[in-house]
């Protein structure tokens, strides 16, 4: 009789993995407090396995204490993780370290590689694609991670570029982060149609991320490769930070 590998081996024929994005705000609530173990907190209490976040401080100033944020959550959470520096400036008075500011994927499972592209930004704050190639139980998923420009003619050409990146590799692929586009949006439809992905959200009601108090539009998103399955959708409801995050459960096929 033959032996199922994977099985054996706790592989199955496919993965099931809660996704979420979070754009943290460098770790500064609502109420003016930093504080990253509230942030982890939220990541726990979803049981986020993968995590893309935005507005992340490396050794950036006082507003985040110097603090290395992907590293202190990851630590936080036991998680590996990586980072992309949009935003590398000369270090602050009395300090060793450059000034650096852009995004992070945590996850529960290895990295095998990463890198970390600009996006063309016209003179306005450099904005960057991330890509984390994560072993998720012998599936390598490459998970993208972003945070686009404030004008219309920035997020095309960054949407462009990013549908270049993405489809140039193969296997599945998730793509997570802050866009500043609703999903009408003329970028945003690109992502789908020549991007060729799967908005999560797209038949959730009540999914608006932003503002926190009174959320009236959705700019966050969790988007996938076609070929992986979505449930269990929701917007994670706390007043701590200044955009709410997204969750969802990917089931992955082998």
């Amino acid at each position: 009789m033959s032996t199922n590998v994977f099985a054996t081996n706790g592989y199955g024929e496919e993965v099931d993995i809660n996704v979420m994005s979070y754009n943290i705000y460098h770790g500064v609530g609502l109420d003016g407090e930093l504080s990253l173990e509230r942030i982890a907190d939220v990541m726990k209490d979803a049981d986020a396995e993968i995590i893309g976040i935005q507005e992340v401080d490396r050794f950036y100033g006082d507003r985040s204490d110097f603090q290395d944020q992907a590293k202190e959550l990851a630590e936080l959470l036991g998680y590996h993780y990586v980072y992309g520096a949009n935003l590398d400036l000369d270090p602050a008075e009395g300090q060793e370290q450059n000034r650096q500011y852009g995004t992070g994927i945590l996850s529960k499972y290895p990295i095998i590689d990463s890198e970390n592209t600009f996006l063309s930004s016209f003179g306005k704050e450099q904005r960057g694609l991330l890509r984390a190639t994560v072993n998720v139980r012998g599936i390598h998923v490459n998970v993208y991670n972003t945070h686009l420009g404030l004008d219309v003619p920035s997020r095309l050409a960054q949407v462009d570029e990013i549908i270049d990146v993405t489809s140039s590799f193969e296997g599945p692929r998730i793509l997570l982060g802050d866009l500043n586009a609703e999903p009408d949006s003329e970028e945003f439809q690109l992502l789908l149609e020549q991007g060729n992905f799967v908005d999560s959200f797209a038949d959730i009601e009540d999914a608006n991320t932003f503002p926190v108090i009174n959320p009236i539009k959705r700019i966050d998103y969790i988007l996938s490769s076609p070929s992986i399955e979505h449930s269990n959708q929701r917007v994670i409801y706390t007043e701590d930070f200044d955009h709410l995050p997204l969750v969802t459960e990917m089931k992955i096929k082998r």
